[in-house]
């Protein structure tokens, strides 16, 4: 039995400790906003944070988090998820189910760590995340819009007002 924090909250679970995080996370804990990509780390699309840091769930294993701190995607505290949601909406970047989680998560972690972040530490960041989808420049925007606290998407400020 491995037990760790996960969002916020401690879980339990009983598995091989060889088993990837990613699989512990969608098929022990029910938990799929973290996807699968390519199963070899290269993708991005299974980012989540472990103790803060950006790593790729398919190659952490459930033994090497120990009693680590693991963020996915559904457990972004409202401080890092509305700016990037609402960033993204604003940026009307396609709703991508492969690449757009593990985006957003590179994006907190960097975020976390350095609140204005240039376009050349964004790009850097986001080195190696795979955008399928043709929005790779919009989600620099979105990232730089989020950082700058613009990310209320227009047609939210106008209702807001």
């Amino acid at each position: 039995m491995t037990t760790f924090d996960l969002n916020g909250g401690s879980v339990s679970v009983k598995a091989d400790p060889s088993t990837s995080l990613l699989r512990v996370l969608r098929e022990h804990l029910q938990l799929k906003g973290t996807v699968f990509g390519c199963g070899a780390g290269r993708c991005g699309a299974c980012t989540v944070h472990l103790n803060g840091a950006a790593v790729r769930s398919c190659r952490t294993t459930l033994g090497s988090v120990g009693r680590a701190s693991v963020t996915t995607i559904e457990g972004l505290s409202v401080d890092y998820s509305m700016p990037l949601r609402n960033a993204w909406i604003a940026e009307e970047i396609a709703p991508c189910r492969f690449c757009k989680t593990g985006l957003i998560m590179q994006a907190a972690a960097l975020l976390a760590h350095h609140p204005q972040p240039s376009r050349e530490q964004i790009d850097d960041h986001l080195d190696g995340d795979s955008c399928g989808c043709g929005t790779y420049e919009q989600v620099l925007v979105a990232i730089e819009r989020a950082a700058q606290g613009a990310a209320t998407p227009p047609e939210q400020a106008t209702a807001i007002s």
